[in-house]
């Protein structure tokens, strides 16, 4: 390296790390991170990317934007509510505040009146027993398939499970409820056929096989209509009473009660009320809180499964417990105010970013629940209509816009975007309207 190449004016690790604004960014990052963001705008520099005399205020620049973890935020401007690939149910700020609260010591197991160990969660299984009053007890775990492969095991390993075959779903990235529960030991015994299960079906099986369990699953993310049948939990609760077997139902999208918007949509109370012994539900989806796995109905039931081993496998943390006792007992949570979103409003939203925009169409847009909730049911609203090309710079802007992708357009709708951030998304779309130019795809 010669005297004059302009490498040696790279400022040293050392006199960097002593830069005040630098070093006090270690308190939020790390030490480690600190000195591989340096090295990182050192090594630009050595490449001949950025001027020698820039790494420093480089350095100072990339610290204030780094998060301490890879996960970006989003503002989802699909209009899809329960949306899995940005994390389904957003919490809502009282479910925040708790989990910060629940960050350090807290008294997850512990009475402090007395001194002694309490029952973990005891104060989220209340609220769950108060929004959802037909249950005779409720447990808790960390998602709907642990909830799924508890109930199984502790009923059914070694046994028969008993299930429609219009009911054997596969959801998302493959996953299928058959195989999940057969990985418990228990065996599936298929019953019916895809359009076609009756009473006499379940009643067969009932009568010669070893049966753990009988299980309705609610085909949350698909329709069979036309000539079909199937037994109501009704029906299965008389058959599966007399034969002292447990009735459990499925639901999983959350909903603990009936909702007019989803009048299709299962909810537990009713599934309780119509006889059902188990209900399993998502704590992430309708329910608005966090990932969870809920159990609730009948008291004997549930105790068999807290006690059962696997239970302190799949336990919920205290971070969970906390934001679901949040959810439950605070303000509506954000998916209960985005699905309940008045469509007018959502008009006037939309036209009043569309014109703070400038040259944009405002259209007709019908969001959707997500999440396998209420499977083609719309939600009517509006979106911002933009060109195609617009998606990637939103998607990958500063902040993260996920629009729809649909019919060479690149749709935005409010519906799941906090007023606050409205001044933020005509930002946003601003931006990128101007790095991709505005005219039309056509």
């Amino acid at each position: 390296m010669t005297r004059s190449d302009p490498r040696r004016r790279i400022p040293r690790t050392d006199h960097l790390l002593s830069d005040p604004e630098i070093s006090s960014a270690a308190a939020r990052l790390g030490d480690q991170v600190i000195r591989d963001v340096v090295r990182e705008v050192q090594d630009s520099a050595r490449r001949g990317e950025l001027d020698p005399d820039h790494v420093q205020d480089a350095v100072r620049d990339a610290l204030a934007r780094r998060r301490v973890g890879s996960g970006r935020p989003v503002l989802n401007a699909t209009g899809v509510v329960v949306h899995t690939n940005l994390g389904r149910a957003p919490l809502s700020p009282a479910a925040r505040d708790a989990v910060l609260d629940a960050s350090g010591y807290v008294d997850v197991e512990l009475d402090l009146v007395s001194g002694t160990r309490s029952r973990r969660g005891s104060a989220t299984r209340a609220a769950l027993l108060r929004a959802c009053p037909a249950a005779g007890d409720a447990l808790m775990v960390n998602n709907g398939a642990a909830a799924m492969v508890l109930a199984t095991t502790a009923l059914a390993a070694g046994r028969e499970v008993v299930i429609s075959r219009g009911e054997m779903i596969e959801i998302g990235a493959g996953f299928r409820l058959t195989d999940l529960i057969e990985s418990t030991g228990a065996r599936l015994r298929e019953v019916g056929t895809t359009n076609r299960t009756h009473l006499r079906d379940y009643v067969a099986a009932l009568a010669d096989g070893d049966v753990g369990c009988v299980l309705k699953v609610h085909p949350s993310n698909y329709r069979v209509s036309g000539f079909t049948a199937e037994a109501s939990i009704a029906d299965l609760a008389e058959a599966t009473a007399a034969a002292g077997v447990p009735l459990v139902a499925d639901l999983g999208s959350g909903l603990l009660v009936p909702d007019p918007m989803l009048p299709d949509e299962p909810d537990a109370s009713s599934a309780l009320t119509a006889g059902a012994d188990l209900v399993i539900a998502s704590g992430d989806k309708l329910l608005g809180g966090p990932q969870a796995g809920i159990l609730l109905g009948d008291l004997e039931l549930i105790a068999r499964l807290a006690t059962h081993p696997l239970a302190r496998a799949v336990r919920a943390d205290k971070l969970a417990l906390a934001a679901m006792e949040a959810t439950l007992t605070g303000p509506a949570p954000p998916v209960t105010e985005y699905l309940h979103a008045d469509p007018d409003r959502l008009r006037a939203r939309t036209e009043s970013v569309a014109s703070a925009i400038g040259g944009v169409d405002v259209v007709p847009h019908d969001g959707r629940v997500g999440g396998g909730g209420a499977p083609g049911v719309p939600l009517p609203g509006w979106a911002i209509r933009l060109p195609e090309r617009a998606a990637h710079a939103l998607r990958t802007g500063v902040p993260a816009v996920l629009p729809r992708v649909h019919d060479g357009a690149c749709l935005v709708d409010l519906r799941c975007i906090p007023h606050a951030d409205d001044a933020t998304v005509a930002a946003a779309v601003r931006r990128a309207l101007d790095s991709v130019g505005s005219g039309s795809d056509g």
